[in-house]
């Protein structure tokens, strides 16, 4: 299996790239996660994941190690193809999917083209445990605190704030203090908003 690939970028476009490594030519299917993610540069790094079909080979390349592990994640479950799992990995980014997963969101993974209900529940249902054991969990503290954040936001929109700009204060206040209470959420965004 080919785990990453190293070249000059030739091509860039949002939905692959290509790659020069020693005068071959290598076409790596991304997301538009990934693609966001590729600067300028000239030399790039992709950590890969080679689908083998009957009549295909085809490379998929991510800029994180975390983005491939969720795309593998995704793969494994049933009714989700790698074109579908590209298709989520380009509408929400790694991080939002495991949140999704973790607070069984199911709204935000069925708001996934190509993903209906039953597959949809699928995913919170077969994944909810191997996404608490990827490394690196610690990076979204949010996860904890989620059904807390939901009541604040309810509470502010009783109170008459918009949940869009509620939910930009909220997300602030539970990145440097994730442990906050619903009561001290209300008391800090009172005083931003």
């Amino acid at each position: 299996m080919i785990a990453q690939i190293s070249g000059k970028l030739v091509e860039k476009h949002p939905t692959h790239v290509i790659i020069d490594c020693n005068g071959i030519g290598y076409m790596v299917h991304i997301s538009l996660h990934t693609y966001g993610q590729l600067g300028a540069e000239e030399s790039i790094k992709l950590h890969t994941h080679l689908q083998v079909k009957e009549d295909s080979h085809t490379l998929f390349g991510f800029f994180q190690p975390i983005e491939r592990t969720v795309f593998r994640l995704l793969i494994s479950i049933s009714g989700i193809g790698a074109s579908i799992a590209r298709t989520m990995l380009s509408s929400m980014s790694p991080q939002e999917i495991q949140h999704a997963i973790l607070s069984e969101n199911l709204a935000a993974i069925k708001g996934v083209k190509g993903i209906g209900l039953k597959t949809a529940q699928r995913v919170l249902i077969e994944l909810k445990d191997k996404v608490q054991k990827i490394e690196g969990n610690d990076e979204i503290p949010i996860l904890q605190s989620n059904r807390t954040k939901e009541e604040t936001l309810s509470a502010l929109e009783v109170l008459g704030y918009t949940r869009r700009q509620s939910e930009k204060v909220i997300d602030n206040i539970l990145k440097s203090t994730p442990d906050s209470s619903i009561e001290e959420l209300i008391k800090i965004a009172l005083n931003k908003l």
